[in-house]
This record gives C-alpha cells, sequence and structure tokens, in this order.
C-alpha cells in the first residue's frame, strides 16, 4: 500500500489566529499561558485536518520561524540573548524581533539578521556561528508536542533541519568556517535523534534543501560525513529534499545512508527514473506530487499516468507527499465564500491538495474506478481553465510580441540624467526619504472594511483616506523629510492593491500565508493575460502633491515583484507573464510623469528570491526580469527620477543586474547586516545613487541618531557621499506612530549631522 504524509502545514491559522495571538502577547496585551494555550489549540486542528495521513509533521509548528527553533534546538542562541534573565520564549521573540512582551527600550537587543528562504517569500531567522560557537541540545519544544499529538492519537513523523543544512543556513560573524563546526554539531543532533526514540518516533523527516542547489566538493563531503555518523540511530530518517531537482547531487543523495529520501517531483519529475535506478532497494521513495507552492488543482489523471508504472516498480516503498511544506499556501479553499465560482473550481488550498494526495493514494491502492468519480469532476475542472476564453487576451499577446530593446532604454545615461534631475530637484546632500507605507491604523484598516463591506460609501471612503494621506504629509514635513511619500493609507498591500485593477487577477478573502513572524500577506491569484483598464495612483499621488511643496514620490510596485508575490499561472512560461505586468506598470509610469509627478519609485523588493535555486540557471531569469523592470521604467523623460528598492536579501551575488537595471537611485536593506551588504562595492563601483536603509522597521527597537550616523559612515566608505541617500530598510505600514516618529526624528538628525561632517556639493 501507498503511504500518505505531510512535510509541514501552515502554521498562522485559517484566519490568521496566531498573527493575533502573537501580536496581543507582544503588546503585553496577554500572557505566556494564553499564547501557549492558543497555540496548543492552533496544532490541536492542524494535526485533525491532517489526520486522514497516514504519518502528520509534528515540530512544523512554530511561534515564528522554524529554523530559529532549530537554533534553540541546538542550543545556538547568540550570547546578546543568553545571558539574559526571563522565560526562554521572550529570549527566542528577542532574537526574532530585537524585543518581547514587556521589554522597554533600554533592554533591546539586536534582532537576528533576516532573509528568504530559497526562493520563496518565507523569511527566516538566520543562525548565527563563530569559532567558538557551542551546541547543547534542548528538545523539550519537540517533546513536548511529540506527546501532545500522542495523547490526541495521532501517527507522527516529527520534523527536524538536516545538520548540513542548518549549517549552510547561517552565517559565520567572524570569517569563520561554518562546516568546522559540524564536528561538534553532529553529536547534538544524535543525542536528539536517540530522545526522539526514546519518546516512541519511528520515522524523522530531516529535511536538507540545500541538496538542490550547487555545492561545492567540501559540502558534499560534509553530507557523506553527516549521515555516516548518525547512521546508528535507533529512528528511520527521510531524507526530505524540495524547490528544485538534485542534478548532481542526485547519486551523492540516493547513497546517503537514511531509510527513505522524499523528492520534489513537481520540480523534479524528470529525475524520478533515476533515483529510483540509484536508489537501494531497501529505501522508501517519498514522491512530492501535489505542488505545495502554488495553488492550481493538481491534474490528478495525467499525475496517475507516469505514478502508476512507478508503483508497479516500488509497490508499499512508495510514499505520496505534496512537494514541500504546505505553509507556502493558504488553508482552506473551502472557507472561501466571495471568490468566482469559475476561477474556484480551477483552484485547491492546504486541505483540498491533502484531498488530491489522498485520491492518487486510493487510486493506486485500490484502482482508478474506486475514484472514478472524483479523477472525471478533476478533469472537468483541467479542461474548464485551459478552454476558458477568460484567460487569453489576444491584445495583450500582440503587445507581448511586439517588445524589443528599445522599450528598456532610458534616453540619457546617468549622468547625464543626474544633472538635470539635481537642477530640477535641488536636494541637500544625504537626502531622507522613506520607501513609502506609514503606519495602517486601526482607523484606517476598519475604514477599509467598511468600504469593501459597503458600509461606507465611495465619497466617504475617499474622504477618509485623503484625512490620513494629509496627515502623512504634515508629520514628513514636520519631521524634515527631503522627499515625502503619501503614506499608501488607501493601499491594502503592495502587490494585491495593483492586482485588483487589473485584468487577470482574482483574490482570495481568507489566502493568507506568512511570511515572517507575524506578517502574513494574501497573494492574488493570477489566472489570465495581464491589463491595465485604467489609472491606479495617478489621484491619490495627485492629491497628496498639492498638500507640499516638497517633492512627492509616486508609489508603484514592480512587475518582477508583483509577479512573485503573486500565485502565478502555470500554463505560460513566467518571462511572458512578467511582461505582461512591465506593460501595465509602464502604462501607469507614463500618466505619473504626465501628471506632473518628478520621482516615481518602482519595488523591486522580490527581485531576487525568483532566482533559481542553482547559479547556473540564473542568468536567463535574471535577463527577463531586469528587462520587466527596464520595461517599465524607463519610458520617462530624462527629469523623472526612478528608484527603486529591494528588501531583506543577498545582493552581492547580482549586483550588475541590479546596476543594468538603470534605476536612478536604488533603496535597500543594511540595518541588520550591519552595513555587510556593502561589501561588495568594495570591488564593484555601483554606477547610481543608493540608500542603504539604516533603520530595521521589521523590528519594534528606535535607532538613534549616533546608530545611523555609524551606519552611513560605513556606507560612505564605499559609495561617494554625493550619491548616498539616508532612509528606512522598508515600508513603516507594520509600525506604530510612537516609534516611527522617533526614528524618523533620528534619522533626519543624523543626516543633517551627516552634512556638517562631510559638507559634500551635490550635482545640480
Amino acid at each position: 500500500m501507498v503511504t500518505t504524509h505531510n512535510l509541514g502545514f501552515p502554521r498562522i491559522g485559517a484566519k490568521r489566529e496566531l498573527k493575533f495571538g502573537l501580536e496581543s502577547y507582544w503588546k503585553g496585551l496577554s500572557d505566556q499561558e494564553t499564547l501557549t494555550s492558543l497555540a496548543a489549540q492552533l496544532r490541536a486542528l492542524h494535526w485533525q485536518q491532517q489526520s486522514v495521513l497516514d504519518f502528520i509533521p509534528v515540530g512544523d509548528f512554530s511561534f515564528y520561524d522554524q529554523v530559529l527553533d532549530m537554533s534553540f534546538t541546538l542550543g545556538n542562541v547568540p550570547e546578546r540573548v543568553s545571558g539574559r534573565e526571563g522565560i526562554a520564549l521572550d529570549n527566542y521573540f528577542r532574537v526574532a524581533r530585537g524585543r518581547s512582551a514587556g521589554d522597554s527600550d533600554c533592554s533591546c537587543v539586536h534582532a537576528g539578521e533576516m532573509t528568504k528562504w530559497f526562493d520563496t517569500n518565507y523569511h527566516y531567522i538566520v543562525p548565527e556561528f563563530t569559532a567558538d560557537t557551542a551546541f547543547n541540545l534542548d528538545a523539550s519544544r519537540l517533546l513536548a508536542q511529540i506527546e501532545e499529538s500522542r495523547a490526541q492519537g495521532h501517527q507522527i513523523k516529527p520534523v527536524i533541519i538536516g545538520p548540513v543544512s542548518y549549517l549552510w543556513l547561517g552565517k559565520s560573524k567572524d570569517a569563520s568556517d561554518r562546516l568546522a563546526l559540524l564536528e561538534r554539531l553532529l553529536p547534538v543532533y544524535a543525542e536528539l535523534l536517540n530522545a526522539l526514540s526514546e519518546a516512541g518516533v519511528t520515522w524523522v523527516q530531516i529535511d536538507e534543501p540545500v541538496l538542490v542547489t550547487e555545492l561545492s566538493a567540501e559540502w558534499k563531503h560534509a553530507f557523506t560525513l553527516a549521515y555516516h555518523h548518525l547512521k546508528s540511530t535507533p529512528v528511520q530518517l527521510l531524507l526530505a529534499t524540495y524547490f528544485g531537482a538534485l542534478q548532481d547531487n542526485l547519486q551523492l543523495t540516493c547513497e546517503l545512508p537514511v531509510a527513505g529520501l522524499h523528492l520534489d517531483a513537481i520540480s523534479a519529475q524528470d529525475e524520478v527514473s533515476r533515483v529510483i535506478d540509484w536508489l537501494p532497494a531497501h529505501k522508501v521513495l517519498s514522491l512530492g506530487v501535489i505542488n505545495g507552492r502554488n495553488v492550481w488543482k493538481t491534474d490528478l489523471n495525467a499525475t496517475l499516468e507516469w505514478l502508476i508504472p512507478v508503483y508497479q516498480k516500488l509497490s508499499s516503498r512508495l510514499w505520496l507527499a505534496p512537494s514541500c511544506s504546505l505553509l507556502h499556501v493558504p488553508v482552506d479553499l473551502g472557507v472561501e465564500t466571495q471568490l468566482d465560482t469559475e476561477v474556484s473550481n480551477w483552484l485547491a488550498f492546504a486541505l483540498q491538495k491533502l484531498e488530491e494526495l489522498q485520491v492518487l493514494a486510493t487510486a493506486l491502492n485500490k484502482g482508478r474506478a474506486s475514484v472514478e468519480a472524483e479523477l472525471t469532476e478533476n478533469a472537468e475542472a483541467i479542461a474548464s481553465r485551459r478552454n476558458s476564453r477568460r484567460v487569453h487576451n489576444a491584445k495583450v499577446k500582440s503587445a507581448v510580441a511586439e517588445l524589443d530593446s528599445a522599450w528598456g532604454q532610458r534616453a540619457s545615461d546617468y549622468a547625464q540624467r543626474a544633472t538635470k534631475q539635481g537642477k530640477l530637484l535641488n536636494l541637500p546632500a544625504f537626502p531622507t526619504t522613506t520607501i513609502g507605507s506609514f503606519p495602517q491604523t486601526t482607523e484606517i484598516r476598519q475604514a477599509r472594511q467598511q468600504f469593501r463591506a459597503g458600509r461606507l460609501n465611495t465619497a466617504d471612503y475617499t474622504t477618509l483616506m485623503q484625512k490620513e494621506i494629509q496627515r502623512c504629509v504634515e508629520e514628513q514635513e514636520a519631521l524634515g523629510l527631503d522627499v515625502l511619500v503619501h503614506g499608501e493609507a488607501e493601499r491594502n498591500d503592495m502587490v494585491e492593491y495593483f492586482g485588483e485593477q487589473l485584468e487577470g487577477y482574482i483574490f482570495s478573502q481568507f489566502g493568507w500565508v506568512q511570511s515572517y513572524g507575524s506578517r502574513c500577506v494574501k497573494p492574488p491569484i493570477i489566472y489570465g493575460d495581464i491589463a491595465r483598464p485604467s489609472a491606479m495612483t495617478v489621484t491619490w499621488t495627485g492629491y497628496a502633491q498639492s498638500l507640499t511643496q516638497k517633492p512627492m514620490k509616486g508609489m508603484l510596485t514592480g512587475p518582477v515583484t508583483i509577479l512573485n508575490w503573486s500565485f502565478v499561472r502555470d500554463d505560460q512560461p513566467r518571462a511572458t507573464t512578467c511582461y505582461q505586468l512591465a506593460l501595465a506598470i509602464r502604462e501607469e509610469v507614463l500618466e505619473l510623469e504626465k501628471s506632473g509627478v518628478q520621482i516615481i519609485q518602482i519595488d523591486e523588493a522580490a527581485l531576487r528570491e525568483g532566482l533559481p535555486l542553482r547559479k547556473s540557471q540564473w542568468q536567463s531569469y535574471l535577463d527577463w526580469a531586469v528587462a520587466s523592470f527596464r520595461i517599465a521604467a524607463n519610458g520617462v523623460k530624462d527629469e523623472t527620477q526612478i528608484h527603486t528598492h529591494m528588501c531583506y536579501s543577498e545582493f552581492n551575488d547580482i549586483i550588475q543586474a541590479i546596476a543594468d537595471m538603470d534605476a536612478d537611485v536604488i533603496t535597500i536593506e543594511t540595518s541588520r547586516s550591519d552595513m555587510e551588504l556593502l561589501d561588495v562595492f568594495d570591488d564593484f563601483r555601483y554606477p547610481n545613487e543608493i540608500g542603504p536603509g539604516v533603520y530595521d522597521i521589521h523590528s519594534p527597537n528606535i535607532p538613534s541618531e549616533t546608530q545611523v550616523v555609524k551606519l552611513m559612515k560605513k556606507a560612505a566608505q564605499r559609495i561617494p557621499v554625493e550619491r548616498l541617500w539616508v532612509n528606512p530598510d522598508c515600508g513603516l505600514k507594520t509600525r506604530q506612530w510612537d516609534e516611527v516618529r522617533p526614528a524618523l526624528k533620528n534619522m533626519v538628525a543624523a543626516a543633517q549631522a551627516l552634512r556638517k561632517a562631510y559638507a559634500p556639493v551635490r550635482a545640480n
């Protein structure tokens, strides 16, 4: 019989219950007991929802991040936190976000660095290592959850991050070799596996996703060392890979001394037969046959066509699962009551994906006739989507076909543009600005909810939003910022807001996905060709500009970010969809310029996360991604200044591609990494202007003037001061005004101090 299991389940809750519980705790409105009780309720519900499976995952639930959980399990806690008094949960949150419940400003600590989880929009807290790092097991979290699940009668499979991936995901703080720590780390892993065995566990899922990346000989050898060390532990290990194909790591992976292997058969279907040939006859092969990263129904009949021969070869050695953890998709399509019925019939969220998994397993175990009705219904849905007239727009396809390189070229090079822009804008040295959004207050959210529900008419809603925009402009002028933004009060999300105004998109009510901690996003769904029926931002930006004499930035989300932060159609190349988005944003850019906007920011926060996991495939992606940005941005006159923004990713290895975007000003995150991301400028001369983010907006900590000056002086060692801007590292929508005001006040004061210290002359 085929065995079914899951690699992980969304932890935030179908209605974001964990988000609200966390934020209540952090604000001191609830206590630890309330928070842990909520967590137990969510785990119980999620386990029950997965109970149809032969094995359900345990340990995939997290209060913030699974990598941070693993750091605490291994006793790898930063020294700035480990010596502090108080409960362990508070120290955990201090690493995650710099502060926990009840912490005063004076007790804040530096939050751990945060970056993207492979090529997803999930963020993890980067493990920190030094040459002296020691590891000490604390399995209490995992053992407690095992006891919980057992008491509820579930057949379980604990989930942990493997030792090699854990080291690979981390960062050395003293330039020491992370792999040198493997010898210290492995005994702690062996101790953990022994503890799990003593708790009655038979199978453990050990995630090693780095096996789908390009690894040096040293990292490959580390896998051999690690799993030969762990092979004597008394549990059966299911080594899980996902997000890509094994390629040159296939033989190594198949030969590791583990009881089973999970392969992402969505990304690596072509490797299934090779893995079967290489895998020893005693090992289990788990195939990820349901896409864990997108929301489209699986073509069950097509999947069965290639699965049946595999089952005939493997029999009971075949396990079935989603391709990866379902953390990356919404929980339940069944709670959606307002989705268009035709498009809804094409979708599957986490719970529906588990149902699809059961249909496939039943068809293999009992024959297709046992699920004929389900297979017929699925075939009809697949055909409906393929043949729908709503999916295809001939005019859009024609516009994309006509694109050529001229669409992405500015009239003049940066130096000429900078001179013209300098004369027009007349900004001081170290000009200050923000990334776009300001706090989304309770009043703003309530007004938006009432407007959507029809309890607030368009005129009254517009008046309320204009009031918030006016407040935002007045606050910025009082603070002394040089380039203002309208604050985005009218926007629910930087992608969803635009998607709602574009053809080819559809939106869920409860399709929330965790981005980091308590931060959730509701990715829109691209089901058809993209077109822009009318202006999306011009009226709001024009109103804001009418309130001030200072430059007002037009704020747009770039085509690559809209693509990467949406659930994207899978029936055409991603590049084609991105070009469609680029043309729609280009129309908005040109209309903003025509209305008199002098600065337009086109955010490409997600540029890097779309990179393939193997560097050998990067250039193809970067070619069409950079071209898409240039198509969107570069139809303007020289005098119009184009900004872009990127956040929380490593950019050093794609810096040439970023320069090729040819934005006049780029803003990036550098605060959590202490300007480490600017090391690339020691060797690479970035040609345009840059704003290294000096204020970590994902932490409630308020930067001091001294801290900002220190960070900017580090930047000035690498970037000519006349090309430096001062700004936060991301938008401010998740922060409170009582945090934002003092932080920006200190940032502006730091800029003024820098002007005195350097006294540069800006080109104008």
